[in-house]
């Protein structure tokens, strides 16, 4: 079994497949009569130009994640053609990220990412990824994602599982 390494998760390591959401560098502007500040656009939902379903739209769910443990048996990832998927915990709690380069239609080697406390993804359009990923402890997040009724999700059994572990 082919093992993966998990590393930090970065906004630069992240970007070819996402939006890293987290708190940092200074505020976008003051809000709520400067009592706020907002950290504005930090990440960016939905795929530009995709006419297959006219009424999608962008909608916020909440999801109770249970918790995995490592080592990590990887055996299938996803992806949705038609719309991002952002994913951001509300308990101080990390999670594991996983996601793929695509190679003729379906992910390559996959790369592990740890996300920190008070950080969460925003996977783009079309990139394979892993499910949900909470460990050692039950996590809620918040789910932006798009919603409508064209097909909106692809998956992939590997045929070789990958072993994802802290020191693999």
């Amino acid at each position: 079994m082919q093992k993966i390494s998990i590393q930090p998760l970065t906004k630069a390591a992240f970007a070819p497949f996402g939006d890293v959401i987290e708190f940092e560098g200074d505020p976008s502007f003051a809000i709520n009569n400067g009592m706020c500040d907002r950290y504005h656009g930090l990440a960016h939902p939905f795929c530009a130009n995709v006419e297959e379903d006219a009424d999608a739209h962008v909608a916020i769910s909440l999801g109770r994640g249970r918790p995995y443990a490592l080592p990590l048996t990887l055996e299938m990832m996803e992806r949705h053609p038609l719309g991002s998927q952002a994913f951001i915990p509300m308990q101080p709690h990390p999670f594991l990220v996983i996601v793929a380069p695509d190679v003729d239609n379906a992910p390559g080697t996959p790369i592990a990412f740890m996300a920190g406390v008070g950080q969460g993804v925003n996977y783009h359009c079309n990139v394979w990824h892993g499910v949900l990923t909470p460990l050692d402890v039950q996590t809620d997040f918040i789910i932006v994602d798009r919603f409508g009724d064209a097909n909106n999700l692809q998956e992939h059994h590997f045929d070789q599982p990958y072993l994802v572990d802290q020191n693999s």
